[in-house]
């Protein structure tokens, strides 16, 4: 299998002629940035192209093998990536921006770097130390692995995994087949879209705060609990109940064909409902292109201080106006209405 490598050392731009079908990117500090694009309009641009506008340090290793394209430092294999530590105390940083096919996989792994990845319909892996991911519009199965790191996933319509200590996930418009999250001490806000596939929820937490807004109808088993926080329902057809410390909500929405699990020991949940369309809008008023892709006031959580008194309200997410989700439209009386920023080409 041919191979080719270049040694990266300062900016410099990069154009593939043959197709690539799978990307791996490793870096240190810094930003990464992949979008993907449809292959005919690819192949007209001269293929798949990769700039690295900024870089300090050690030199970025650039390798094609066969239809692979990998760029990471040479110390920092993808194996054991979260366990990886700078013995050498190097001081590195790099910029880099990729668009490759929409339907090649793709694998990033960050240290103290934030990552942005859109337009994938391959499989997506994250790994992250302490560098916050942001996953736009993907289409395939996505795992996302996080020590610390923060992830945000908006109209992503695949499986999603997430793993992680300390780290928030944020989902806003999902409409994938199922959501699975972990975390010790890290929020999770799930927001399902409208006209979504029926709900595949599964969520579990030591002291993080789950807060999950349903489509109104909705169409699940519900089964919630925690141990010593608290719960809020907005729905009529679920059960509020417990004792001493422990509290759940139970039931079933609609015909209960769907699932949602959520579990915390010491945070608190709430199950939020999205108001119907006609609701929000008006009777023969469609909804606006934007409001399909960020809902009103949709965030992470954030922390404990400013979360508390949030969301309790029916079909209302916590609006914090640092939270880079919380830019994308949100209509909040504290926010004006902002596009979504879009990943850089």
């Amino acid at each position: 299998m041919a191979e080719s490598t270049w040694e990266v050392s300062e900016p410099k731009k990069l154009t593939f002629d043959d197709p690539v079908t799978a990307l791996s990117v490793r870096i240190v500090n810094g930003t990464v940035n992949v979008v993907g694009t449809d292959e005919r309009v690819l192949a007209e641009q001269g293929g798949a192209r990769l700039e690295i506008s900024e870089i300090q340090g050690p030199p970025l290793i650039v390798t094609r093998t066969g239809t692979t394209l990998t760029i990471a430092y040479e110390d920092l294999p993808w194996q054991n990536f979260l366990k990886w530590l700078d013995r050498k105390g190097h001081r590195r940083s790099a910029v880099v921006s990729l668009t490759v096919p929409a339907g090649a996989s793709v694998e990033v792994g960050v240290v103290g770097a934030g990552a942005v990845i859109s337009g994938i319909k391959g499989r997506t892996e994250v790994r992250g130390v302490n560098g916050d991911t942001t996953l736009v519009g993907l289409a395939g199965r996505v795992s996302a692995e996080t020590v610390a790191g923060n992830v945000e996933a908006q109209a992503v319509t695949g499986d999603l995994r997430f793993n992680s200590v300390s780290g928030d996930l944020t989902v806003v418009d999902c409409g994938g087949s199922s959501v699975r999250a972990d975390t010790v001490s890290g929020d999770m806000v799930i927001d399902l879209e409208p006209a979504g596939r029926p709900t595949d929820i599964k969520v579990n937490t030591i002291s993080g705060e789950v807060a999950i807004r349903l489509p109104h109808p909705a169409d699940a088993k519900v089964e919630a609990n925690t141990a010593s926080g608290s719960v809020s329902n907005a729905f009529d057809d679920l059960r509020v109940g417990g004792q001493w410390g422990a509290k759940k909500i139970t039931g079933t929405l609609g015909a209960g064909t769907g699932q949602l699990k959520a579990m915390t020991v010491s945070g608190s949940i709430a199950l939020l409902r999205r108001p119907p369309a006609e609701d929000t809008y008006g009777a023969g008023h469609p909804a606006p292109a934007s409001a399909g892709t960020a809902p009103a006031g949709a965030a992470p959580p954030g922390r404990r201080r400013r979360r508390r008194d949030a969301g309790r309200q029916e079909g209302a997410l916590t609006c914090p106006r640092s939270s880079p989700t919380a830019a994308s439209a949100s209509t909040c009386s504290s926010c004006s209405t902002r596009r979504p920023a879009t990943a850089t080409r």
